[in-house]
C-alpha cells in the first residue's frame, strides 16, 4: 500500500507546523510573516482543527474497511498513548537542553525558562506533575491537549457515527460552559491553569471532525462554501485592519461573560474561532492553485503534514535550540535565516526518514 498522496489537509498541516516552529522562536525576523500577525487566530487553531478533520478521515477509512467500533476505539486509544509518550520524551529532552545550556553558558537564569524552574528547584512533586501532565513547559504545552483530545476521540468517533448533530451540540455546550464559568483544567504543583484549555479547545477539534464529514458527503455546508467565501474574505480584511491598528475589545469594558467578547488564546474565544473558520473558508480552494503552479511546495508541506507528530516533536526541540542559539550569538538577519533554513531542512529530513522507514517495512512484509 502506497503512502497517502499529497492533499490539501496534509499540506495545510505542514504549513501550520512551519508556522509553529517559527512562532516558537521569539524575536525571529520571519516571525512577522506568519499569519498570527494578520488577525485573531494563529497556527495552533489550524493545527487542532485539521487534527479533528484527520480524525474524521480516519473514521471514514475504518467505516469503509468495515472495522468494528471496538477496533476503532482501540486504535484511537493507542494514538493517545503514542501522543503521551511523545510528550514525555520531548519534555525530558527539552529539560536536558535547558540544563545543558545553563551549564555551558554559565547562566543559571536559563533554568527558569519556559516554566522549567520548578523541575530543578522542587524536582519531586514537579516530576509527578510532568507525568500527570499537570505541569507543562512553555511551548511544549499543546501535546497535552492532544492527549486529552485523542483520549476523548473514541467517544467523539462513536457519537459522530450515531448522531453528528448531538455531537456538535454537546461540544458547543461544553465550550459555552467553559467560557461562561471560566472552567479550565488545573496545573500542579504550581497552581494555575492549562494554557490550552481542553474544555474550550475540544470545540475546535470537533468542528474539524464535523466539517470534514459535511464536505466529504457533499452536504449543505459543502455547497455553501463558495457563497460564504466573500463574506469570509471581508471578515478577514476587517480583522486585519483591527488587529494592525490594535483595536480589540477591552476586557475591562466588555460585559460578562468576558470570554465571549475578548480575544484570548487559552479559552479559544469566539473571535479566534470565527477567524479560523473564515481562513478555512477563504483559502479552501487555494491548494489546487498552489499544487498546479508550485508542486514542490505542496510536496514539501504534504510530507510534513503526513508525518505531523514526528515533525512537530522535532520542530519543537529545534525551536528551543534556536532560542538558545540566539542568546549565545548576536542576533542578525543572517543568523535568523540560517536558523530557518536549518529548521526546515531538519523537519523535511524527519518526514523523509519517517516515510523511508514505512516504505522499508512494507517492502519487507510484501517480500
Amino acid at each position: 500500500m502506497a503512502l497517502r498522496r499529497d492533499n490539501s489537509i496534509d499540506f495545510w498541516r505542514g504549513v501550520a507546523l512551519v508556522s509553529i516552529f517559527i512562532n516558537h522562536i521569539s524575536g525571529l525576523w520571519f516571525e512577522r510573516l506568519t499569519h498570527r500577525n494578520f488577525g485573531f487566530s494563529d497556527s495552533a487553531e489550524l493545527f487542532v482543527f485539521l487534527a479533528g478533520w484527520s480524525l474524521r478521515m480516519s473514521v471514514a477509512g475504518s467505516d469503509a474497511q468495515g472495522d468494528s467500533i471496538v477496533r476503532l476505539m482501540l486504535r484511537l486509544a493507542g494514538r493517545a498513548v503514542t501522543l503521551y509518550a511523545a510528550q514525555i520524551l520531548i519534555t525530558m529532552i527539552a529539560l536536558a537542553m535547558i540544563a545543558g545550556a545553563a551549564l555551558y553558558l554559565d547562566n543559571p537564569l536559563i533554568l527558569d525558562w519556559h516554566n522549567a524552574g520548578a523541575v530543578f528547584h522542587d524536582p519531586a512533586p514537579t516530576h509527578v506533575g510532568l507525568v500527570l501532565l499537570t505541569h507543562q513547559l512553555g511551548y511544549f504545552d499543546i501535546l497535552p491537549l492532544y492527549v486529552v483530545l485523542f483520549a476523548a476521540a473514541p467517544m467523539i468517533a462513536a457519537l459522530g457515527r450515531a448522531s453528528p448533530g448531538l455531537l456538535f451540540f454537546l461540544s458547543l455546550a461544553v465550550y459555552l460552559l467553559a467560557l461562561t464559568f471560566r472552567i479550565n483544567a488545573p496545573t500542579w504543583p504550581i497552581a494555575g491553569e492549562w494554557f490550552f484549555n481542553p474544555f474550550a479547545w475540544q470545540f475546535c477539534f470537533v468542528l474539524g471532525f464535523i466539517m470534514a464529514r459535511e464536505t466529504a458527503e457533499g452536504r449543505s455546508l459543502a455547497r455553501a462554501l463558495p457563497v460564504l467565501r466573500w463574506p469570509a474574505i471581508a471578515f478577514l480584511l476587517a480583522s486585519l485592519w483591527l488587529w494592525r491598528h490594535e483595536i480589540t475589545p477591552d476586557p475591562m469594558s466588555v460585559p460578562e461573560p468576558t470570554y465571549f467578547f475578548i480575544i484570548d488564546k487559552s479559552y479559544l474565544t469566539p473571535l479566534r474561532t470565527l477567524h479560523l473558520l473564515a481562513l478555512c473558508t477563504a483559502f479552501v480552494a487555494a491548494y489546487s492553485g498552489i499544487a498546479r503552479y508550485i508542486p514542490s511546495l505542496t510536496a514539501f508541506g504534504s510530507a510534513l503534514g503526513r508525518n505531523s507528530l514526528q515533525v512537530f516533536c522535532v520542530g519543537s526541540l529545534l525551536s528551543l535550540a534556536a532560542q538558545l542559539v540566539r542568546i549565545a550569538f548576536p542576533p542578525s538577519f543572517l543568523l535568523d535565516s540560517a536558523i530557518l533554513l536549518t529548521g526546515l531542512t531538519v523537519m523535511w529530513g524527519t518526514a523523509w526518514l519517517s516515510e523511508a522507514r514505512v516504505r522499508l517495512q512494507r517492502s519487507r512484509s510484501s517480500g
